[in-house]
């Protein structure tokens, strides 16, 4: 298996929005002019039947004019549709997540669990990073260090330090209450890489790390994304190969986290990757689980697949 000082407001689950409303093309025009309103008073004197009934013709045409709804895109249909081009091997599953940073929207492929492997070490440091806001306190020098090693080098006795620091499956968990996330649950005792989670709930944690409604700091958040643009060469896989257009700077279009993890009882792979990406100047939240893949290389192969395909599907659906 491989100051943050402060608090801001609770991140909601991403989701749709309901309805683009737009009016009709044409609508009716009712007036005159202010000879023609003369010859209608004068007309009243001679004949108050022929105004009664040019006023009551006038009326008939104020009809008003009522909204057209026009369903927004089913972006979770175009992503399921977009995911059945993936193939993949046999017993091997897959779920993704896309939310676009600019306007909100998302869409989420498969609502199955899966073991985080060791993308739940952002899920750790955020849980830690909110627990020093709570005590009003930065981060030890040991902490950052520790820090420093689980999300960039993804050291795995640096996260068990840091678990056992956050309180474990406790303490985990309770954060995640607070992250808004509802379908993840810690790994039992030390087995924090055996976290449960889903491709939704991930990218509520992501937006947790990048969005502007968080719990987390202004300055836990920069530091958490800072961590996560400066991954070990070795890691640059997963998501950030559906980013394009890449700025100056290691890490310009890409912030990261990857998981790997063989599990014993089939020798089968977890691969997982999740992260924020610029794809043409638009940041986007991705999230790409898997798991039953037969090699590393594979599961990589198929989580960047995902990716890929998914990003280049929700970008088709919002043009």
């Amino acid at each position: 298996m491989e100051s943050h000082r402060g608090r801001r407001r609770r991140a909601r689950r991403p989701g749709r929005r309901p309805f683009v409303w737009t009016a009709l093309a044409g609508a009716v025009l009712v007036g005159g002019t202010a000879a023609g309103t003369a010859y209608v008073k004068t007309q009243a004197h001679a004949d108050s039947g022929a105004v009664s009934s040019s006023a009551s013709s006038a009326a008939g045409e104020e009809a008003s004019v009522e909204p057209v709804a026009e369903p927004s895109v089913d972006r979770d249909a175009v992503l399921a549709e977009a995911m059945e081009s993936v193939t993949l091997e046999d017993g091997a599953a897959t779920s993704v997540a896309v939310l676009d940073l600019a306007s909100g929207e998302s869409a989420t492929s498969g609502d199955d669990a899966f073991d985080t492997a060791s993308i739940v070490k952002v899920d750790i440091l955020a849980a830690l990073l909110l627990q020093a806001q709570d005590a009003d306190r930065e981060l030890t020098a040991q902490e950052k260090t520790y820090a420093t090693a689980m999300i960039e080098d993804s050291d795995n006795d640096s996260a068990t330090a840091l678990w056992d620091a956050i309180g474990g499956t406790t303490g985990l968990d309770a954060a995640n209450k607070r992250f808004g996330l509802t379908a993840t649950a810690g790994g039992a005792g030390p087995l924090w890489g055996l976290t449960q989670t889903t491709a939704a709930d991930q990218l509520v944690l992501l937006q947790q790390v990048f969005g502007d409604d968080s719990e987390l700091s202004t300055d836990s958040q920069t530091y958490l994304q800072g961590l996560m643009g400066a991954i070990a060469d070795d890691q640059h896989w997963g998501v950030s190969a559906a980013a394009t257009g890449s700025g100056d700077g290691e890490g310009s279009a890409w912030a990261l986290k990857n998981g790997w993890l063989a599990r014993s009882t089939t020798g089968l792979w977890d691969i997982n990757s999740i992260g924020r990406i610029t794809v043409d100047g638009d940041d986007y939240l991705v999230v790409a689980l898997s798991n039953g893949n037969t090699t590393k290389a594979k599961g990589i192969s198929l989580v960047e697949t995902v990716a890929k395909t998914a990003v280049t599907a929700f970008r088709d659906a919002e043009s």
